[in-house]
């Protein structure tokens, strides 16, 4: 099965390429597909939808792969789930959200990122340092918001299909009508299945779990131009299951004994939002805009013989008004935001089920002279049943010095309740005991976190042996007034939750140099040192399973389009990562432990894409081409019940090579 995968991927190379591709050309502009401006006050990366074709993009989680600003690690060696990460925090630190709607939180942290597959997004802006206030309370290391495409600009017809040598088939197919002038309506379809077991390195687990996923939206808009009227309501239902374990656990026998080890997460979501916005006639920078959003997430799981289901409902609320003050040098935003989040969780059958609610009030200053000043100033007061009533201020400056530079500076407040069974779901794939040691504060025992975010950034764009060239600095610092540590420094048998005492912090350091090596030919580098570290109960350590050091490069290059519309495109893309802190293990028996840090390793992607002409596109490509996988993934394997089971220890790769293929067609 695998062999015939890739060799039907490399015949849709193969069988294009045999074609005559020396005809007359065309010179046509290149569109970046990252895109970083002089002029914008915060530092933000705008992703484009042509950065999302450079690689195997089958969901959000995935978009990441040639994006230097946010690092994309595998989470456990069971779920085949990745976990980002952006200033060398992880995701619950980062404020997600779809279309300025917060939408991967709580129970959806853990794996919510593959629930938007990666052709329904029209772009990403990834932004470092703590966010607007117009979005909330909860953004400490940055915040990245996904627009999706929109149906008023959407082809009739789009298909994708995608299939690799880990056995994973992907179906993507959007339809879109324009129903008049005013209204436009789209309907996605995604599918995906995984149907075969692997286990490359032969410790009789799967490396990927087998499941499927079907997951459908259906998009309404409605553009009034006479009346500056906007609204969009959306509605999507995603069922998503997974099983991973031993390679001969079977649910129907085995769910929670121990003849085999086994795990099944079952997810059923709905989320129903919309959103209105209103130009004033005769004032266009003037408007007032009110999102709404209800989500019904329920998650039924088990990890051998650990239990956890959670369903959480959600509802959103904001209401945005944007003016001036005297004239467009002088902006405001300001409203109202209230959310309510009923949780139903069950750990091991005990009852740890709240409800969250909040109110909060927003303003938002900025000063923008047109020429080389800007500032965003924002305050928000929030009303919490459980946080209380806080105050959260946020700064953003731009300053250009001279022609084509930008320094930026970001200071800011964040809090947040941490859902420490939800955020750390890959433990209970092991033997540890779960234990909460504080009981004094209002979410698990737990208080809320509570961090302050700085940041300097500065661009110079330059030409360099003539061609197009940039370089990036940036610094950003975090700390934890409060933390809720997750300690695996302790015990191998345990994970400890409990209030900092003590220092926790993050500093970040990137350095960006990007440059047009000749006509279509594009470099992309990034260093990246991550200072991180936490006090413990035994002591001060660097985070787990973070490395301090990171080289990125991505190269790509991309053809002439011809008259027929026929073009090539080439990306590779490596990475190296440093040595990692690992979790504890020392008191394990000699055969179960790790070494105290991980050795540092190198991935390379590779993806070749043919556009045959403007509707029909075909693509294949490599990911791990050098086939390094983590040695020894699980502990304990032998022995899943045992007092050494350990899943979650993960550093690097575990499949190895992973080819794939695929096509892509529209109607337009």
């Amino acid at each position: 099965m695998k062999k015939t995968l890739l060799l039907l991927a490399l015949l849709f190379c193969v069988i294009a390429f045999s074609q005559d591709t020396l005809k007359e050309v065309k010179i046509n502009t290149s569109q970046k597909g990252l895109k970083k401006s002089l002029k914008g006050t915060t530092n933000t990366t705008l992703v484009t939808s042509k950065e999302l074709l450079k690689a195997a993009c089958c969901n959000l989680a995935e978009s990441f792969e040639t994006n230097p600003s946010i690092d994309v690690n595998f989470a456990d060696a069971l779920t085949g789930t990745k976990q980002i990460k952006m200033l060398g925090l992880t995701s619950p630190y980062i404020l997600i959200t779809e279309e300025n709607v917060p939408s991967v939180r709580g129970a959806s942290q853990a794996f919510g990122l593959s629930f938007t597959p990666g052709t329904w997004i029209d772009n990403i802006q990834i932004t470092k340092g703590a966010g607007s206030v117009i979005n909330g309370y909860e953004s400490i290391s940055g915040q990245i918001n996904t627009e999706l495409i929109k149906p008023a600009n959407d082809i009739p017809f789009f298909v994708n299909f995608y299939g690799s040598t880990d056995s994973r088939y992907e179906l993507n197919t959007h339809f879109n009508k324009k129903n008049s002038d005013k209204w436009a309506t789209s309907l996605f379809v995604h599918g995906n299945a995984r149907v075969q077991k692997n286990d490359m390195n032969d410790d009789m687990f799967l490396d990927n779990p087998i499941g499927q996923q079907f997951n459908i939206a259906n998009r309404w808009q409605y553009t009034n131009v006479e009346t500056g009227l906007v609204s969009f309501i959306n509605a999507r239902f995603l069922r998503d299951e997974k099983q991973s374990g031993e390679v001969d656990f079977d649910p129907d026998r085995d769910r929670l004994t121990t003849n085999k080890w086994g795990s099944e997460i079952n997810t059923e979501r709905f989320d129903l939002t919309s959103k209105i916005g209103y130009v004033f006639k005769d004032m266009p920078y003037q408007s007032i805009g009110f999102q709404n959003a209800f989500s019904n997430h329920n998650q039924q799981s088990y990890f051998g013989l650990n239990q956890y289901d959670i369903k959480q409902q959600s509802f959103y609320s904001n209401l945005i008004f944007n003016s001036i003050i005297n004239n467009t040098m002088h902006k405001f935003s300001t409203g109202l935001n209230f959310s309510y989040d009923s949780y139903a969780e069950f750990v091991n059958l005990s009852d740890v089920s709240r409800i969250d609610n909040s109110v909060g009030a927003f303003f938002e200053y900025t000063f923008d002279n047109s020429s080389n000043f800007s500032y965003i100033l924002g305050g928000r007061v929030d009303n919490h049943n459980r946080l209380g009533v806080f105050f959260t201020p946020r700064l953003h400056a731009k300053y250009n010095p001279w022609d084509k530079a930008v320094l930026r500076f970001s200071a800011g407040r964040g809090k947040r309740a941490a859902n420490i069974y939800a955020e750390n779901q890959q433990l209970f794939a092991s033997s540890r005991v779960f234990s909460v040691l504080d009981t004094d504060g209002k979410v698990y025992g737990l208080n809320p976190e509570i961090a302050w975010n700085y940041g300097l950034s500065f661009t110079q764009n330059f030409i360099l042996f003539g061609k197009k060239s940039d370089v990036t600095i940036d610094f950003y610092r975090t700390d934890f007034q409060n933390q809720a540590v997750v300690d695996v420094m302790n015990s191998p048998q345990q994970v400890l939750f409990y209030n900092l005492e003590g220092k926790s912090f993050a500093n970040s350091l990137q350095f960006d140099f990007n440059m047009e090596l000749e006509q279509h030919l594009n470099v992309r580098t990034a260093y990246k040192f991550f200072d991180v570290a936490t006090d413990y109960l035994l002591g001060t350590f660097q985070r787990p399973l973070q490395a301090k050091h990171r080289f990125f490069t991505n190269l790509e290059y991309e053809t002439h389009i011809s008259n027929e519309g026929q073009q090539w495109r080439f990306d590779a893309t490596v990475n190296w990562t440093g040595k990692q802190q690992l979790p504890t293990t020392a008191s394990n028996p000699v055969e179960e432990r790790f070494s105290e840090f991980s050795p540092s390793f190198t991935t390379l992607n590779m993806q070749i894409t043919l556009q045959q002409s403007s509707t029909l596109e075909f693509y294949c490509g490599v990911e791990n081409l050098g086939n390094y996988r983590q040695i020894n993934a699980i502990l304990g394997e032998t022995n899943p019940f045992g007092n050494f089971f350990d899943t979650s220890i993960i550093y690097a790769p575990v499949f190895g090579q992973m080819f794939y293929g695929g096509l892509r067609y529209k109607i337009k």
